[in-house]
């Protein structure tokens, strides 16, 4: 049984419970299983032994064998080293060789690239030789056959070498060369043109002037001054073009046609021409701007210029054609413009802009007719070269003037004022003299001054083409720039030093009654113009920016007086007993702000809106600095009273709504916070402030507990100078008590906002 569970076990790897079981439950117990185990053991000992004596001597033979195996190894190794080296040192020389012979073979190659080049080349060369020789020799047509077999055939056959990039450069010398050897008779002629241009131009301005200003009589007298002369030798010319002799152009013209260059020549002519050009646009005299002669001669010579052109269009055989003109005008155009506008921008006098003009307008007519958007920016300039000598105008008229309503004392001073400016005077006709009219003598002045800019203006457009309704629209359109920028900027100019009130006002009166006579000013335009009346206006905001300066100076103003009154103040803090009324600085500020409100009846409901609006805002501002103030410690309880008796007085002023045009109760809210800080210091109303401390729409949500710390403390040190044994009382010591409560609460609140 021992020998069988033996076996079991050794037949079994994975689960050997049973067998374990058999062994303990089985006869002889388990000791004879371990000895019979210890037996089976000893005996797999002997057979591992026996197994490794038997392979020992063949392990050993296999390391004595591995052993000779290294050492034919390395000799093997060794072997191959020399045999590489030897490889290494002939490779080496066959390489050298290899090398070599490459560089042999492409010499070779080079040497015959260089000879088929240079079989390439020499007919090349030979040509190129050639033709100096021909030019030397001045024969100009052998010289440009062989100059197109130059470049045409042979250049492109030889390929891109520095010598012959170098003859490829040289090309356009030599055929530039020939030409000008060829053109000696044009050159002269360019130079003998360039001269005669401007003499061109002046007898073509002088016979366009006569032309515009001559009658039947003149045409006759010249006619007959021409037909007896005509017997004479001494017959100028009778057109501008006749100044100058074309032949010698016509004659280079037709040998460059028979030599077959005829676009070349007509290219050189008019790069050259299109250089003279450039020098004719170039203004002879530096400064064109200071007299009307240099300006003449400018034009003469660019007018002289475009005039010989023209005529060569129709007679030059295709030498000027119209695109290359109209092209070169193109050109022109641009540079005579920038001219004529730098120059005439530094004009400052308006007659030399309009002899200016003048001159322009007589090149008028040239293609395609660029000059109208010249003179329309010379229009421009023009009005500010005008508006410019206006203002030096109104400066004086501002300068000079009282800012009072006119007041005329008899009928003829009255009929003079009246047919200065147009003023409906129907109330004016009832009363009885002296007569007074709303607006001051700066009205009528300016009224005057702007129609007489108006006049001047007319002047330039006359004879623009411009239709009566864009003469008309433009004049209203300078009159309006002349009347909201540079009278605007007068009356800005004007409010930098200080005015009196009653002048701010009468300013903002004028400007109303200007701007109510631009539609009697847009009539006056079109009766001149002959165009349609247009009453299109943008009414109040001319002047609106110089009514803005008057009315943040009247606010100013109001402010400044009630400093002025609030610095007369004289509060006695430590005041026992309040004197049961307004103190008399307060009534007299607010009775001149009363007064003063009235007299601003004239002004718009805005303007006056905003006056009281400021005052009300300064004065709540100042009494509410006074009370909060760190230089006042102290604040007894009378003197916060009187305080509050001047506010009362102050807010009754504002609830009487002293100007129309106010929201109901807009003008108190300027005391709100102050009138809060008052209640709850006057009715000791803490409880409520606490509660309420923080929530908006609270009985004192505009006190911040910063302030009513502050006043506390000054109430504080009052009472506390005031009495020294009022500690003693009961009521006195339960209120102190309280004072200090509230305090600290406000203390702690103020350091949670913090």
């Amino acid at each position: 049984m021992t020998n069988a569970t033996i076996q079991e076990i050794e037949g079994i790897d994975d689960y050997w419970g049973p067998a374990f079981r058999s062994v303990y439950e089985g006869e002889g117990g388990h000791e004879a299983f371990v000895q019979q185990l210890d037996e089976r053991i000893k005996q797999h000992d002997k057979e591992i032994e026996k197994l490794c004596n038997f392979y020992y001597q063949g392990f050993i033979d296999s390391i004595r064998e591995l052993l000779q195996v290294r050492s034919h190894a390395e000799e093997l190794h060794a072997e191959i080293s020399n045999v590489d080296a030897n490889v290494k040192e002939t490779t080496d020389s066959l390489c050298s060789r290899a090398e070599e012979l490459i560089r042999a073979r492409r010499v070779e190659l080079n040497i015959a690239a260089t000879i088929e080049k240079m079989e390439l080349c020499l007919p090349l060369l030979t040509t190129y030789s050639k033709l100096k020789t021909q030019v030397d020799a001045k024969r100009y047509y052998p010289a440009l056959k062989t100059l197109e077999q130059l470049e045409h055939v042979l250049l492109p056959r030889v390929g891109p070498y520095k010598w012959c990039s170098q003859i490829s450069a040289d090309i356009p010398r030599l055929r530039q060369a020939i030409q000008d050897a060829s053109m000696a008779d044009l050159r002269d002629f360019l130079e003998n043109i360039r001269k005669l241009s401007p003499q061109v131009g002046v007898m073509a301005l002088k016979q366009t002037q006569d032309m515009l200003g001559r009658s039947l009589e003149n045409i006759v007298k010249n006619k007959k001054e021409m037909m007896g002369g005509l017997g004479k030798d001494n017959i100028g010319p009778q057109c501008p073009h006749e100044l100058v002799d074309f032949s010698p152009l016509h004659r280079c013209l037709h040998i460059h046609s028979v030599l077959g260059a005829k676009n070349d020549f007509i290219q050189y002519y008019r790069a050259q021409r299109k250089q003279q050009a450039r020098l004719v646009l170039i203004p002879a005299v530096g400064n064109l701007h200071d007299s009307i002669q240099g300006m003449k001669s400018y034009l003469s010579a660019v007018l002289g210029f475009f005039i010989l052109e023209e005529h060569l269009l129709t007679t030059g055989a295709g030498l000027v054609s119209k695109d290359w003109l109209l092209d070169t005008w193109s050109m022109s155009v641009n540079k005579v413009a920038s001219t004529l506008r730098t120059n005439t921008s530094l004009i400052t006098d308006p007659t030399l802009m309009l002899s200016i003009k003048h001159q322009i307008m007589l090149c008028y007519g040239l293609p395609p007719d660029p000059l109208p958007p010249v003179l329309q920016e010379m229009a421009e300039h023009y009005t500010e070269v005008l508006m410019q000598r206006w203002v030096s105008v109104f400066r004086d008229i501002l300068d000079n003037a009282a800012f009072l309503p006119i007041e005329v004392a008899d009928q003829e001073q009255y009929d003079g004022v009246m047919d200065t400016f147009p003023y409906d005077g129907d109330e004016l006709e009832t009363q009885p003299f002296p007569r007074k009219f709303p607006f001051s003598t700066v009205v009528p002045a300016v009224y005057v001054q702007v129609k007489e800019f108006i006049y001047a203006w007319l002047k330039y457009s006359a004879g623009l083409g411009l239709g009566g309704g864009r003469r008309a629209a433009q004049a209203r359109h300078s009159a309006s720039l002349l009347l909201s920028r540079s009278f605007t900027g007068c009356l800005s100019a004007l409010f930098r030093r200080p005015l009196p009130l009653m002048q701010l006002v009468q300013i903002i009166v004028d400007t109303q009654y200007l701007e109510d006579a631009t539609s009697f000013l847009y009539e006056f335009i079109s009766n001149i113009t002959g165009s349609e009346l247009v009453t299109t206006q943008a009414a109040g905001s001319m002047f609106q920016a110089a009514r803005d300066d008057a009315e943040q100076q009247i606010c100013n103003n109001l402010e400044k007086k009630v400093d002025e009154f609030l610095d007369l103040e004289n509060y006695d803090w430590l005041l026992v007993e309040p004197t049961g009324q307004a103190s008399s600085f307060v009534t007299d500020m607010l009775s001149y702000l009363s007064g003063v409100l009235t007299s601003l009846e004239q002004l718009p409901e805005r303007a006056r809106v905003a006056a009281v609006r400021a005052a009300t805002n300064r004065i709540a501002t100042r009494l509410r600095n006074l009370l909060m103030d760190p230089a006042v410690k102290q604040i007894s309880s009378g003197a916060l009273y009187q305080l509050d008796l001047d506010v009362i007085q102050c807010e009754q002023f504002a609830a009487g709504e002293p100007v129309p045009g106010l929201k109901e109760g807009e003008l108190l809210e300027h005391f709100a916070s102050l009138r809060q800080l008052l209640d709850l210091i006057t009715g000791w109303d803490w409880s409520s402030y606490l509660h309420d401390v923080g929530i908006e729409g609270g009985k004192y949500a505009l006190v911040t507990p910063r302030d009513a710390a502050t006043l506390l403390e000054k109430l504080k040190e009052a009472e506390q100078k005031s009495s020294v044994f009022s500690v003693l009382k009961k009521n006195e010591r339960d209120r102190r008590k309280l004072l200090d409560t509230v305090l600290k609460q406000l203390k702690q609140l103020q350091n949670q906002d913090g």
